[in-house]
């Protein structure tokens, strides 16, 4: 399992994030506050507050190749 803090600005980060998400067949979450939500579903991500920061959760130890796909959302703290 990996975590990434991740900013989605936009609807089309949103799609976009979605997208890229629905190319791996291991699940992704978002967690925000006491919410988590499937990342693959364009609709639970949209049901999040985008104005904060989010934590994506990657449920694979080989997280290397989701890495390099999420890096325009990665947000470094």
């Amino acid at each position: 399992m990996k975590q990434f803090t991740i900013k989605l600005n936009d609807i089309k980060d949103v799609k976009n994030f979605v997208t890229a998400v629905n190319a791996y067949t291991f699940d992704v979450d978002l967690v925000t506050g006491r919410y988590i939500t499937d990342a693959k579903s364009i609709m639970g991500v949209l049901s999040l507050d985008l104005e904060d920061k989010i934590t994506c959760v990657v449920h694979t130890d080989d997280s290397d190749e989701i890495a390099q796909d999420l890096e325009p959302f990665i947000v470094t703290e």
